[in-house]
């Protein structure tokens, strides 16, 4: 296939190990990958350094960064500095919820995709092993496909782009076994919410508990790189 017959797709790329795996699925699926990655006042740069690496591996046909000022509005331990991040399991959504981050990353990704025409958009989100956020839950993601081909030329003129979720229904280990099987090198991956200068990962925070029980129940060693004080590092 060459090319111009190639089909396009939008990848939502954070530089986690999840959306590695999903731009990894999508370029498994025959896609010609379209990266997009975001800019939003969290409080490190290190996955956006490991989404930029990961894109460039993959050898993506464009990867965009884009801004979006979250910090200036707050509301969550990601994104303002006087909220804590959890070290412990919480209950009901936690404070690393960002309001309405999923619905204005795929808005973009929406208007990108549109322009590329593009037959879909990737996003890795996960409605098992994950943190309770609700706009993971496959009720938003279908709600979102609905909007998208009400709200855009594609969907009106009968083209509308397809939202694929292929970890939506996976265990940590699975997506992480899959991952294995599409050649994903997991070391290059940030998942940490509060990694170091040098990119190490707490192995306290709800993000780093999940990624290590995933490497124990996949079987797979688990080659994140830990803070010297993360508990056992």
């Amino acid at each position: 296939m060459s090319s111009s017959d190639q089909p396009l797709a939008v990848v939502l790329l954070s530089g986690g190990l999840d959306s590695t795996t999903c731009l990894a699925e999508a370029a498994a699926a025959g896609y010609r990958c379209y990266a997009l990655s975001f800019d939003y006042g969290q409080r490190h740069t290190a996955e956006l350094t490991a989404a930029k690496r990961i894109a460039a591996a993959a050898g993506v046909a464009e990867h965009k960064i884009v801004t979006i000022d979250f910090d200036g509005m707050g509301g969550s331990a990601l994104t303002d500095d006087r909220i804590d991040v959890p070290e412990s399991p919480t209950e009901g959504i936690p404070s690393t919820y960002v309001p309405a981050r999923n619905t204005l990353f795929l808005s973009v990704a929406l208007g990108w995709a549109e322009v590329l025409h593009a037959e879909g958009i990737y996003i890795g989100v996960n409605a098992v092993d994950y943190s309770g956020y609700p706009d993971c839950r496959p009720e938003f993601i279908e709600a979102f496909e609905r909007m998208a081909a009400l709200a855009t030329k594609a969907g009106v003129e009968g083209y509308p782009v397809a939202l694929r979720t292929p970890l939506m229904h996976q265990t940590k280990a699975e997506i992480i076994q899959r991952g294995q099987a599409l050649g994903v090198d997991y070391s290059q991956t940030v998942t940490c919410y509060q990694p170091d200068a040098d990119a190490r990962a707490c192995g306290r925070c709800d993000a780093c508990r999940l990624r290590r029980a995933g490497f124990e129940a996949a079987g797979v060693s688990d080659p994140t790189r830990y803070q010297p004080d993360a508990p056992n590092a």
